[in-house]
């Protein structure tokens, strides 16, 4: 049985969780601001802090969720059936983070990449991505439809490299000079898979 205490501290949270989510669908990631936060939740703002530890925190629970639920509908359908089939099912992800630099900044903090202490979750989604691009690399490699020369985790990982790098260029250029991340994956995959001659 659950101590009062601890039942009014999950109420809590998930009201905190709940108002972050709401301000994210009105403002974007980019509009949530920790007082907005605390004042529609009712709360001050070390209870918060004490949650989340700060509003990246915060941030990471949301986006680590988000990503979460975006794997779990790319695990739901068939595994591709060559590198542009591939590049195609990656885009609902490629999209979700290219809509806002915040969710590009903290999932690659938090990743473990820097020297931020990674968030459990977002360093999770990471490796949950390598174990299905693995899956979905493994048919292809054994229809002879991409490289052979490499093991699928060592090609999952590069899809995952390219796929930050078309971001990082998307963030960094005006927008209507480099094609939407999506689309400017395509190119890179199909080189990284090609089949050797």
């Amino acid at each position: 049985m659950t101590r009062a205490p601890q039942k009014r501290r999950l109420e809590t949270r998930a009201k905190l969780l709940d108002v972050a989510a709401t301000i994210v669908r009105e403002q974007g990631y980019s509009g949530l601001r920790v007082e907005e936060v605390v004042a529609r939740a009712g709360v001050a703002k070390g209870t918060l802090f004490s949650h989340f530890g700060d509003k990246d925190g915060l941030l990471a629970v949301l986006i680590g969720a988000d990503v979460m639920r975006l794997l779990d509908e790319m695990e739901t359908r068939a595994a591709p059936a060559d590198a542009d089939e591939l590049a195609a099912r990656l885009a609902p992800h490629i999209d979700y983070v290219a809509q806002d630099r915040v969710i590009f900044d903290l999932l690659l903090r938090y990743s473990g990449a820097t020297t931020t202490p990674p968030d459990e979750v977002v360093t999770a989604s990471f490796l949950r991505q390598v174990a299905l691009l693995s899956d979905w690399i493994r048919p292809l490699q054994a229809a002879g439809k991409i490289r052979r020369d490499q093991p699928p985790e060592l090609l999952a990982e590069g899809i995952q490299a390219f796929a930050n790098h078309v971001l990082g260029l998307w963030f960094c250029r005006e927008h209507d000079t480099v094609p939407p991340p999506a689309q400017a994956l395509a190119p890179y995959l199909q080189a990284w898979l090609q089949p050797a001659p």
